[in-house]
């Protein structure tokens, strides 16, 4: 079979060609470069057209423009965009910078109420002087005006010290005598009265007091307390003793800091050792994590630190140890009684550790502190009197249990005694033993705190009240029916044990034994801790 050629003539073949060139040109999308669109630039103060290829973005408008845009710099439309013709670009210039301003702090006032002082009296105790603080801003400036203007910083660089004006307040009461020597914290300051109340005079005038540890040696002569830190992270107070009987006497520092569930002295005559525990300070509540130890240091009479001894080194401190351990001396001065959150024991000091005598299911509190029962030594150290933690009263859990009972617990049998049931949390007893060699059983015997709402102890107001060693013969004894409680706190017995000091709204009170009748010694409502002594 032939092949047929189609022959086209040559004009006709050029027309043809000139066709497909331009359907295939007709198919394919716009050149980028065709072209050009004028678009209006304004940056710099300054308005001006600007011509651009066509398709091209903003960015590379202001790129073909030469303006380059800072940091901070605006543009709008944003610089992905892409122009079309007659679009208005506007850059905005920003710029930043920091401005330091220093601020005075005015100091404030402070009023103290001394009742060494006649009512009505003032002295200035301390001069006022204003702080400063240092706030750097960040400032932001826009076409070369302010728009915003933040604070991003604040320093104080010079603490105001406040003005402290004594005033006087002399309690109108008549004097009440007194065995030994009372000591007592109020507005900062330590007070010691001795003979009578009205015979009292402040040993520590600093304002400064913190009143976590503040006990008195056992032959009355010294004072063991803690002064507050301020401004310093790793420090919340440290530890001092002063004397009692010396005019002027200057505290002692004992190089102990971090001090805030125990510190006492050794119960040994003469006494110049003193055991404690300490803390490490945190940002978070409370505001500590307690290390759980329990260390001794020793000095003389002239405050010499001839030795510091660790016999418990830090530790975890059972459930809850973040809050920490409290300690209470035997009389015999070579024990030590413990509390934490979920156990009870004592520590042997001639060979250091914990013994655990009681172990229970902490409380769980729901906020950012833990229980810790209160423990006292029975007579002649053979019985711990404490607050248990008791089972529950409903469909709570036992860690929630609201129930709270007084319970002694000898050594030798190691197994909880009833004593009150319902006591509450904070019921906090305090032992009192004659130590007559003629006398084989005390006369008197416990003190405690009961819950007016026993199942709602936390928040409850507490009447003092007194039973036997066994529990019996109980009674009240303060405040009178109808008048407000008391707030939680650990009484002192006076060293006859024929009254017992205590904190009542805000001052510090006399409660007799046997008549229950109590008198306040203190007017101005800053008592916040105290302690008895028979020197």
């Amino acid at each position: 079979m032939k092949s047929l050629t189609l022959a086209i003539p040559p004009r006709m073949t050029l027309l043809a060609l000139v066709l497909v060139a331009g359907v295939l040109s007709g198919c394919a999308g716009p050149e980028a470069t065709a072209g050009a669109v004028n678009v209006v630039l304004e940056a710099d103060g300054k308005r001006r057209s600007v011509s651009i290829p066509a398709g091209s973005t903003v960015q590379q408008a202001l790129e073909a423009a030469g303006v380059t845009l800072g940091e901070l710099d605006r543009v709008q439309p944003p610089g992905y965009t892409v122009i079309a013709e007659n679009t208005e670009i506007q850059v905005t210039r920003v710029e930043e910078r920091f401005e330091i301003e220093t601020n005075v702090l005015p100091f404030e006032r402070q009023t103290v109420r001394n009742e060494a002082l006649p009512a009505g009296e003032t002295r200035l105790i301390q001069p006022g002087e204003n702080g400063l603080q240092e706030i750097t801003y960040r400032v932001v400036i826009e076409e070369g005006k302010e728009v915003s203007r933040t604070p991003v910083k604040a320093a104080v660089i010079q603490q105001p010290k406040p003005e402290i004006i004594m005033v006087g307040a002399q309690s109108l009461y008549a004097p009440v005598p007194l065995e030994g020597i009372l000591a007592y914290a109020a507005g900062g300051n330590a007070w010691v009265m001795r003979g009578d109340s009205g015979n009292r005079r402040p040993i520590i005038v600093a304002a400064d007091l913190d009143g976590r540890v503040f006990k008195l040696s056992p032959d009355g002569r010294w004072l063991l307390f803690t002064l507050a830190v301020e401004d310093d992270e790793q420090v919340l107070n440290r530890l001092y003793v002063v004397s009692t009987t010396e005019s002027d006497a200057q505290p002692i520092d004992l190089g102990v800091e971090n001090v805030v569930h125990f510190a006492d002295w050794s119960p040994t005559l003469p006494s110049f050792t003193v055991a404690y525990s300490t803390v490490e300070p945190s940002p978070s509540p409370p505001g500590w994590q307690a290390n759980n130890d329990l260390q001794m240091v020793t000095f003389t009479s002239s405050g010499h630190v001839v030795r510091r001894r660790t016999l418990i080194p830090s530790n975890a401190g059972g459930q809850y140890g973040w809050w920490g351990t409290s300690y209470t001396w035997a009389a015999d001065g070579l024990r030590l009684a413990y509390a934490q959150a979920d156990s009870v024991g004592y520590v042997d000091l001639r060979e250091p550790d914990f013994i655990p005598l009681l172990e229970f299911v902490p409380f769980q509190t729901g906020g950012d502190w833990a229980w810790v029962p209160t423990v006292s030594w029975g007579p002649r150290g053979e019985t711990l009197y404490l607050v248990g933690h008791g089972a529950p009263v409903g469909l709570e859990s036992t860690a929630a249990s609201p129930v709270f009972d007084l319970t002694a617990l000898p050594l030798d049998l190691g197994t909880p005694l009833p004593l009150v049931e319902r006591a509450g949390m904070f019921a906090s007893p305090s032992a009192f033993d004659t130590r007559d060699a003629d006398t084989p059983e005390p006369v008197l015997g416990l003190a405690y705190l009961q819950a007016r709402n026993a199942l709602e102890s936390e928040d409850s107001g507490y009447d003092l009240m007194l039973i036997d060693w066994d529990g019996s013969n109980r009674r009240h004894l303060f405040p009178a029916i109808g008048e407000p409680g008391l707030e939680p706190q650990h009484v002192v017995w006076s060293p006859s044990g024929d009254r017992i000091a205590l904190q009542y709204r805000g001052d510090l009170w006399l409660v007799d034994v046997a008549t229950g009748v109590g008198q306040p010694l203190t007017a101005d409502g800053q008592v916040v801790a105290l302690d008895w002594k028979s020197r």
